[in-house]
């Protein structure tokens, strides 16, 4: 009998097999931020964000309120997004550091090479954090070019004010061309040049393949500490250094968009704009805010993976629709595949097609049910209305003095029980209901134990991992 995890995953993979939405391969455009958190957009409520363009995105296509990344953390989120599979599943289930000795693995399916096979040009912008090893860079894994960082921007000898550091044994920053080092990153200034070195980018890769298909994946190495905004936003937004780090990635957004328009690329090209994880809180006033969910990156409580999340492909997806149905990064390549018409992966994946949720199904609900990891612990799953936190420890952020001007403060552990919270009531996940529902406690650790069985828990090997890249391997 198939567990029920390969049962969507087989869907999944029929439904890629089955005609695009559209006649004509669209553009693919994903705008990933770093540790941006659900409330730091204005239209998801944020109140100390300056985010027009995001907003203006958002009236012109759809946001989701119920969107998830895979895990609170860099190296594991990207490689869901770009495989439609769990980390665990495809072994990328901690975060990388320079030098690692494993990253994505060439033979796993992913956006860029499923886009490369079907004819479109495909590009990478800004933070990779996939492997920095040359077999693991993005033009080994499908994209045809790539200017940007191999990890995140603090894996530098230096402290978060720029100053030289004792306590980080990290290589300088290399900022890369393809295949090459062009040059370090040795200052705060530098780092200030990165969201308006990946806009001026993209902008001309927009203009250089407008005649199409072309895939671009932008992922900005910012909001992630230390933070650095160039001097045309630095101080701009009137409400501190983060929201001006903010406001530039927003003005970036526009400039991408506008581009698209200038070039009629609107009714042609499919735009989501999305973060890889929740705000890193212990940075104090250089983090950004989750509100109104709880906690932030690090934990499977909903302000760690729950992200801010818009599309908009005009004539297609409806204009300033908003939707709380279940999706996440998964669900991306399988999305993409149909939309575009183009082969799916031979290998299981977790992803489901979300079509009908985002053409204006308004009962769509392609997925019903989603796992909650961190590293390779199972820490919460989600059927539903329902969510059940296994016992854990986490992450804990309330309660904690918070660091200031770029340098962390202290954080703690919490600790979990089992604890069922209701998400269309109580998103915040402050009211455990757990002993007023002890049947759907019992269903959803029987669902918990047989996912386990297929990706796996700490030290037990499921029956549908497969194994990540590493250095050794015969190319």
């Amino acid at each position: 009998m198939k567990t029920l995890l390969a049962t969507l995953a087989a869907a999944a993979i029929g439904a890629l097999l089955q005609p695009a939405v559209a006649a004509d391969k669209p553009n693919l455009i994903i705008i990933l931020a770093d540790d941006l958190g659900y409330g730091d957009v204005a239209c998801n409520g944020g109140k100390n964000v300056v985010t027009p363009n995001l907003d203006r995105l958002a009236s012109e296509g759809m946001r989701l309120t119920s969107f998830y990344v895979t895990q609170g953390q860099c190296s594991p989120s990207r490689a869901s997004l770009l495989t439609g599979c769990y980390a665990n599943r495809i072994g990328i289930d901690y975060v990388l550091s320079p030098g690692s000795k494993i990253g994505l693995n060439p033979r796993e399916w992913n956006l860029a090479r499923m886009c490369k096979d079907g004819g479109y040009a495909t590009g990478a912008l800004g933070k990779w954090h996939l492997g920095d090893a040359p077999r693991f860079l993005p033009t080994k894994l499908g994209f045809d070019s790539w200017w940007g960082l191999p990890y995140s921007h603090d894996y530098w000898p230096k402290d978060y004010d720029g100053k030289p550091s004792t306590k980080k044994p990290w290589p300088p920053l290399p900022l890369m061309q393809n295949e090459e080092r062009i040059r370090i990153i040795d200052s705060l200034e530098d780092q200030a040049t990165l969201t308006q070195g990946v806009t001026e980018r993209a902008v001309r890769f927009i203009h250089d393949h407008r005649d199409g298909p072309f895939f671009l994946y932008v992922a900005h190495p910012m909001p992630h500490v230390p933070l650095a905004a160039s001097p045309a936003f630095r101080g701009k937004s009137g409400k501190g250094l983060y929201a001006d780090v903010v406001m530039e990635i927003d003005w970036s957004v526009g400039e991408i968009v506008a581009a698209v328009d200038r070039e009629g690329l609107a009714a042609s090209t499919l735009i989501l704009f999305t973060s890889d994880n929740g705000p890193w809180m212990n940075f104090g006033n250089h983090a950004g805010s989750a509100l109104p969910l709880r906690e932030g990156k690090g934990s499977d409580w909903e302000g760690g993976v729950r992200e801010p999340c818009i599309f908009r492909w005009k004539g297609v997806i409806p204009a300033a629709a908003v939707r709380d149905n279940i999706a996440s990064t998964l669900d991306i390549l399988p999305t993409f595949a149909k939309m575009a018409g183009l082969k799916g992966p031979e290998q299981e994946i977790d992803g489901v097609d979300i079509t009908p949720l985002l053409t204006g199904e308004v009962s769509a609900g392609p997925r019903r049910e989603f796992l909650f990891y961190y590293g390779s612990t199972l820490q919460a799953v989600r059927r539903g209305e329902w969510k059940l936190h296994l016992p854990h420890d986490y992450r804990n952020y309330e309660g904690v003095e918070p660091g200031r001007d770029g340098y962390p403060g202290e954080t703690r552990t919490g600790r979990t029980g089992w604890e069922l919270y209701n998400m269309k009531t109580d998103a915040a996940e402050r009211r455990n209901v757990a002993d007023l529902h002890p049947q759907i406690v019992q269903d959803l650790r029987a669902f918990a134990e047989e996912s386990i069985k297929v990706l796996g828990n700490d030290k037990n090997k499921g029956t549908g991992q497969r194994p990540p890249g590493t250095v050794d391997d015969a190319p």
